[in-house]
């Protein structure tokens, strides 16, 4: 797959504008609403419909099969982002009307991080087949203690990085409106805000560590690996306000992700006896989060009736 210079720098300019756009929809700090997270969910998943078209269009159908395939991964494991990004928010008691920031600014980090993991990891690949098998190995591990520890709650007050992050920054335990920083006692001092971006960061960059794997099972195109992380990624805000509330009735979700990492693990160790078509790959990633998706409904529905 030949890409030329001024197509990726196309892309990169139409992710700059749309985050501009995005920036100056939400310039003023307010609840954002089911109704506009769906709007803006619908824009986001449309977009990147519509680039994996263009990549249809100008590299053919295989490429756009393992963009399409890279891409629903991708979605899929930022379900497991909303599912943190909430406890967070909970835990740290973030008002509403300032989580959209934090995310914006986090979003910008992931695709900075992401850009950066993806070089590393196709440097390695270029360099190192075998790596392929590392990463498949690694991610049938992952999905396997996600399976064995979905359950589990995490204590951020323990957490080794956010206790490092407050012995090395001063910081307040009071917000300051939508300011990350204050000025007290003759110095400055982190707010919570500060506190909870820094968070989300280093989370998201735990993410990618599976992520960035799991889309090099479909593909070792660095372009598409991307593009495919970059536009699910862009969406992740909107897919956050949508699903926040109603996390709860997705009880089988984490079991589904689990197992989708666990898939592409194995497809990617099995890349020398024999190469899953991308078509059938992404089938099995439909199935498995339909399957989670339906069960999940099932049962709090149940619950709920019984309850009642």
């Amino acid at each position: 797959m030949t890409v030329p210079i001024w197509a990726w720098a196309a892309v990169l300019g139409v992710i700059l504008a749309m985050l501009a756009i995005d920036l100056l929809a939400h310039r003023r700090a307010h609840v954002v609403g089911v109704r506009e997270a769906l709007a803006w969910s619908a824009v986001w998943v449309a977009l990147g419909l519509a680039f994996g078209a263009v990549v249809w269009w100008a590299w053919g159908a295989e490429f756009a099969g393992q963009y399409f395939a890279g891409y629903v991964i991708e979605k899929s494991l930022a379900v497991d982002n909303v599912f943190v990004f909430a406890i967070i928010f909970g835990y740290f008691a973030v008002p509403r009307e300032h989580q959209h920031r934090i995310l914006f600014y986090g979003v910008l980090g992931a695709l900075v991080f992401r850009a950066v993991f993806i070089a590393a990891g196709s440097a390695l690949i270029a360099s190192f087949a075998w790596i392929l098998y590392v990463f498949g190995a690694f991610l049938v591990i992952t999905g396997a203690r996600m399976a064995l520890h979905r359950n589990e709650t995490a204590d951020y007050e323990q957490n080794v990085f956010l206790r490092t992050f407050r012995r090395i920054v001063p910081s307040t335990d009071r917000y300051h409106g939508k300011k990350f920083l204050v000025r007290q006692g003759g110095r400055w001092v982190a707010t919570p805000l500060l506190t909870v971006l820094v968070l989300i960061e280093v989370t998201d960059i735990v993410f990618a560590v599976d992520s960035i794997p799991a889309i090099f099972a479909v593909t070792q195109e660095p372009f598409l690996v991307f593009t495919s992380n970059a536009f699910a990624i862009l969406g992740l805000r909107a897919m956050y306000f949508l699903l926040a509330d109603v996390m709860h009735r997705f009880v089988y979700l984490k079991l589904g992700l689990a197992l989708v990492l666990v898939w592409v693990g194995v497809k990617m160790l099995l890349l020398d006896l024999y190469k899953i078509p991308t078509a059938l790959s992404l089938a099995v990633v439909g199935v498995i989060l339909g399957t989670a998706f339906a069960a999940s409904l099932i049962r709090t529905r149940a619950t709920a009736r019984s309850g009642a």
